[in-house]
């Protein structure tokens, strides 16, 4: 997916959380009298699971981008642009994410999307949007086949969506940094890897899994396990038979947390590690058994530790959303201002107004943006990746994810 991560905050955030959505229109068009002038409207979508087994990420991806435009609109941030957000929701299915973004491609205001939260939704998105010189930053992608092509694990790099951006670090870089942190840090040397089949676990665990064995780790066995399904207790008995000393999950937290209860039951005393996917609190409170000991990579460092996010995590707890900006918020913000700092550009080399192309201007504009954000540096590399490689380790200790080793990753 993702997040990764822009980290999760786990206590949960009181009173309603505000849902807007889109009007106005481009020069000349209608627009809004705030009382201190006439301003025309730019919407920003948002397209994350809001509903389902996913929705507590999503919700925290819509509230992090629905603060970054009210916080351009109170400080006046672009002079007669008022930012406002149109949120859909996804479920996590491709194909709805792909009807999603012909919508928001069909509203005229919209200038920059944010989202999705999975990499197999966005594989869908990124041909809509981009056919449409609309731009989309994702703040929780990972897979490095939708920046990077799908030879890059070849080292062919080709760059297929002009218009697709991320604020994630990719799987190539959460991947290795597991495996050297399990091999090297946690002295684990088999391991037995899981995946969900899906886009985004597969990719990780594969990513996961060569590194591990370049180390001189052994890989002791394989299985993959279904999306939405929830007896694991198949491969949790070749995991207690295999000898293997770890798991690696690729996957996300609904699946994960179930296997690594079920894996215990079996009687192996082995942690379960995985990526962004299950650095949740429901992927503990999923479990059963004691969760003690599982690991989990993040993208990024703790934001609650990052002295950039205290205005941001101070700002969601007084806006007063019902769902916390849980493991994307952080960088789900980050991509909202991204998006307003391009359209700030392009209006600004346009004498102080929107361009009759502006969707182009925004996208050629991202390319450039630079700005100390929630997470850190905010910048994109020629892919469209993020420049920023930072990835932390968290431990279940306790009942609950805490941070281990936060590093920059240099391959």
């Amino acid at each position: 997916m993702r997040h990764r991560s822009l980290l999760v905050l786990t206590t949960v955030i009181t009173t309603g959380a505000l849902t807007l959505t889109a009007c106005g229109s481009r020069d000349g068009g209608d627009s809004k009298d705030n009382g201190g002038g006439k301003k025309t409207t730019v919407v920003i979508g948002v397209d994350a699971p809001l509903t389902g087994s996913l929705s507590a990420l999503g919700q925290g991806i819509k509230n992090s981008v629905d603060l970054a435009a009210k916080t351009a609109n109170k400080n006046n941030e672009v002079p007669g642009i008022e930012f406002k957000v149109e949120a859909l929701d996804d479920q996590a299915v491709p194909a709805s994410g792909q009807a999603n973004a012909t919508k928001l491609v069909g509203n005229k205001d919209v200038l920059g999307v944010v989202g999705p939260l999975n990499s197999g939704v966005a594989q869908q998105m990124q041909g809509v949007f981009n056919s449409a010189n609309l731009a989309q930053v994702s703040p929780a992608n990972t897979n490095p086949a939708l920046s990077q092509g799908d030879n890059w694990g070849k080292g062919e790099f080709k760059r297929g969506f002009k218009t697709y951006f991320r604020t994630a670090a990719t799987d190539v870089v959460q991947g290795k940094f597991a495996a050297q942190y399990l091999f090297k840090d946690a002295g684990k040397k088999k391991v037995f890897i899981v995946d969900d089949k899906q886009t985004y676990g597969a990719g990780l665990a594969a990513i996961f899994a060569e590194e591990f064995k370049k180390l001189g780790g052994e890989v002791v066995g394989t299985d993959h396990v279904t999306v939405k399904e929830t007896d694991f207790s198949s491969t949790a008995d070749k995991v207690k038979t295999s000898g293997a000393d770890s798991v690696y999950f690729g996957g996300q937290y609904p699946e994960g947390g179930l296997l690594a209860d079920q894996i215990k039951k079996t009687g192996a005393n082995v942690p379960l590690m995985g990526g962004d996917g299950i650095q949740d609190p429901a992927f503990i409170s999923a479990s059963g058994e004691a969760n003690e000991g599982d690991l989990a990579t993040s993208i990024g460092y703790p934001v609650e530790k990052l002295d950039t996010a205290k205005k941001f995590i101070e700002d969601y707890k007084a806006e007063g959303y019902k769902d916390p900006y849980a493991a994307y918020g952080g960088y789900s913000y980050d991509a909202g201002w991204a998006v307003i700092q391009a359209v700030k550009a392009a209006v600004a080399a346009n004498g102080g107004k929107l361009p009759t192309d502006a969707r182009a201007k925004v996208v050629e504009a991202l390319g450039k943006v630079s700005f100390e954000g929630v997470t850190g540096k905010v910048a994109f590399d020629e892919y469209g990746d993020t420049t920023n490689k930072q990835l932390t380790v968290y431990k279940v200790e306790g009942g609950k994810w805490v941070d281990v080793k936060s590093d920059t990753f240099n391959q």
